[in-house]
């Protein structure tokens, strides 16, 4: 269970509201859940970042859209609509929307009126927007609550809603947070779920302890300009957790998810001198931690205990872990819980002569998935649970017990990396990435400085500036910096990074530099193109099946490239592609997809240029998009286009030099050509000869 921390230094403002909208919606029915089944064994990761975030709301803490909500509808100026109107609808619209008639009846009059945006807020009605403040609150609110009033209430009224009626439904949420806590405590202390923690603020333990460790991945990755290494930050923050569960659970904290997954030897030295007996990470830094150790991967299997240097090591079963985050959301319940359920029975046939040591951990994100399930997942999880506690052959156990229980292998290296792609190219590497960690070593010097300078400074000021330090030290500022997440709020975490930056100098008195005021989203430019950093197997299905099925994919940005094509209308906005044993993959994303049904006779293009160059043409024949190679390639258009091109096709060992264009035609007139110049060019190596690190 993780948000990033939104609080505002110096106040007691949150500036998004997703911690309020999270706790309603999976924060508190999710370990209920899990609880209600005897025979089930979960364990609950908290960051206590997110719990200092609860504790803000208890104590009267506001988010904009929480302050929205409380005006009265009828007092709210034109502006204030117009942002209730732009924002009030961020909710997933499948399923939490369309089941409403009334949510739903709102939001597609906003859709209708878009193109009227100089006088939207005047086509709604005071009435209107007071039913659009309770819905967009009404809907985060998990199914398992839906008894209670006066949601229960307020769901059968459905409309006309009045301002008492919006006073109790925040009065509920409020008290509604003040459970959270004390349910976790509870269950806990009566052993009907395990918890762990991640370091305080969220922070990327080996980038903290050394930026360096990101050689280990990617040999050739550019780093900032000021190598950051303070292995006592990291040590801070992981003691930091120690010592707030305690204080919540009067224990000793046992496990540990690092933020992201990511480990490395001397971050996980730093969580076992903390005194905790597990952690976790992902099943390719098993998989290159084997290989560092000089360990035949074939000979230790995934689904099992590790033991490095005394502390319990787990890696996650990233398909089956998956399937729940990304995939079954998709699926009917009943098919969904009987892939899973037999996923484990054919793992169970597979080591069925080792079953004393077999243990398969699946770990994944608490909170994020259920949006994308009907009713929250709430039948999912519920069947989920009443099958697993059913099956005789299955035991479920928590990450403590396990710990404890199963005879370990031993793994004497580790491999530095996160859980995405076994690297940290996320956080670290790109200009923007490389900009933050700059900005962030700078300011921790002058901190440093000005504390060795100053003898008369308040120790609670110093105290306070050290924890602007580590809440900057969190993860989630560079998760979006870079090209890797663009969304609606890049610019809003931008400024909360430097907003807390900035704060330290303030605080000590000291001018705030300029390079503080300015930024860093979007001012710094990368190549065009990045190469693939993994191989991976994509899904020819045409959409993007889940939010990591191309991570690790090259990419070529036509955003920034076609600066040079000085083109009013494009249709292609970027380009992934990447390889498996198997197949090269190609995938086009649009400026708009209804574009290209517009065009009298759209084909797409692909030449490849091989010892004996290839072109691969998709065109609109009389039922719909065909291809003129079928059974080398494989393709699916919808708001993507996927391509799948057998590697055999392309060369005769499977192998070797790969340059590519994409082009858009109409009928025989070539609208697009990318790159414009030069081919993207790539090397495919040899199967299982694949080095996207030092092996």
């Amino acid at each position: 269970m993780h948000q990033p921390d939104y609080r505002e230094p110096g106040s007691t403002r949150l500036a998004m509201p997703w911690v309020r909208l999270h706790a309603l919606k999976d924060y508190l029915d999710m370990p209920l859940r899990a609880a209600a089944h005897d025979r089930v064994k979960v364990t609950f990761n908290l960051v206590p970042s997110l719990l200092d975030q609860l504790d803000l709301y208890a104590a009267g803490g506001l988010d904009r859209h929480l302050e929205l909500t409380l005006r009265p509808a009828d007092e709210l100026h034109e502006a204030e609509k117009l942002e209730i109107l732009d924002s009030f609808f961020c909710a997933h619209p499948q399923n939490m929307i369309e089941p409403y008639p009334r949510f739903q009846e709102l939001f597609r009059k906003h859709a209708a009126s878009l193109s009227k945006r100089a006088v939207l807020p005047a086509l709604f009605t005071s009435e209107e927007i007071r039913d659009l403040q309770v819905w967009s609150n009404l809907v985060w609110i998990d199914p398992l609550f839906h008894d209670e009033e006066p949601v229960r209430m307020l769901m059968r009224k459905e409309r006309h809603f009045t301002e008492d009626d919006k006073r109790a439904l925040i009065d509920w949420q409020l008290a509604l947070m003040k459970r959270i806590v004390p349910t976790y405590r509870d269950l806990y202390r009566q052993k009907k779920l395990d918890i762990s923690f991640t370091p305080y603020y969220h922070p990327i333990l080996p980038l903290l302890c050394d930026t360096e460790s990101a050689r280990e991945a990617l040999p050739g990755i550019g780093l900032p300009k000021q190598r950051f290494a303070h292995p006592e930050d990291a040590d801070r923050q992981i003691r930091m957790a120690v010592d707030r569960f305690a204080d919540l659970f009067g224990e000793q904290l046992t496990g540990m998810w690092p933020s992201e997954g990511s480990v490395s030897e001397e971050a996980l030295g730093l969580i076992r001198k903390n005194g905790i007996r597990w952690a976790a990470s992902d099943e390719e830094i098993l998989y290159q931690s084997l290989t560092k150790s000089s360990l035949d991967r074939s000979a230790f299997p995934l689904h099992a205990v590790y033991d490095h240097r005394g502390l319990r090591l787990f890696f996650r079963d990233h398909a089956l872990s998956d399937k729940i985050g990304f995939v079954y959301s998709g699926w009917t319940t009943e098919e969904a819980v009987n892939d899973f359920i037999g996923h484990l029975h054919q793992l169970r046939q597979t080591y069925r002569d080792r079953l004393d040591r077999i243990v398969v951990p699946i770990i994944l994100d608490g909170e994020n998935a259920w949006e994308y399930f009907p009713g929250d997942g709430a039948d999912f999880l519920e069947t989920l649970y009443r099958r697993l506690a059913e099956d005789d052959t299955i035991e479920t156990v928590t990450f403590s017990e396990a710990a404890e229980t199963a005879e370990p292998h031993r793994l004497t290296s580790v491999f530095a990396g996160s859980w995405i792609n076994h690297n940290f190219r996320i956080w670290i590497g790109h200009p923007e990435d490389n900009l933050a960690w700059d900005l962030l070593a700078r300011t921790r010097e002058m901190l440093v400085r000005i504390s060795r300078e100053d003898t008369r400074l308040d120790p609670a000021v110093v105290s306070q500036c050290w924890n602007q330090i580590y809440v900057a030290e969190g993860s989630d500022w560079c998760w979006w910096f870079g090209d890797e997440h663009r969304g609606l709020h890049n610019r809003e975490f931008d400024k909360i990074f430097r907003r807390h930056l900035a704060y330290v100098y303030e605080l000590l008195g000291q001018p705030v530099p300029m390079e503080l005021l300015h930024p860093i989203h979007g001012e710094t430019v990368a190549s065009y193109t990045s190469m693939p950093d993994d191989i991976l197997t994509a899904q020819i299905d045409g959409r993007v099946t889940h939010f990591y099925e191309w991570a690790g994919a090259g990419y070529y940005d036509c955003l920034k490239a076609g600066g040079a094509m000085h083109r009013v209308e494009r249709y292609i906005s970027g380009i992934h592609f990447a390889y498996d044993h198997n197949r090269f993959y190609i995938r086009l994303d649009f400026h708009d997809r209804k574009g290209l049904d517009l065009l009298a006779e759209p084909a797409i293009e692909i030449a490849c240029f091989t010892p004996a160059p290839r072109v691969i043409r998709v065109t609109t024949g009389q039922h719909g998009w065909v291809d003129d190679r079928p059974g080398e390639c494989q393709f699916a258009l919808g708001d993507i286009l996927e391509v799948g091109i057998e590697r055999n096709f392309l060369w005769p060992g499977s192998y070797g030099p790969l340059g590519f264009t994409v082009s858009l035609l109409d009928a025989d007139r070539r609208l697009e050509v990318w790159p414009e110049n030069d081919p993207i060019e790539i090397t495919v190596p040899e199967k299982n000869l694949e080095m996207f690190w030092p092996m």
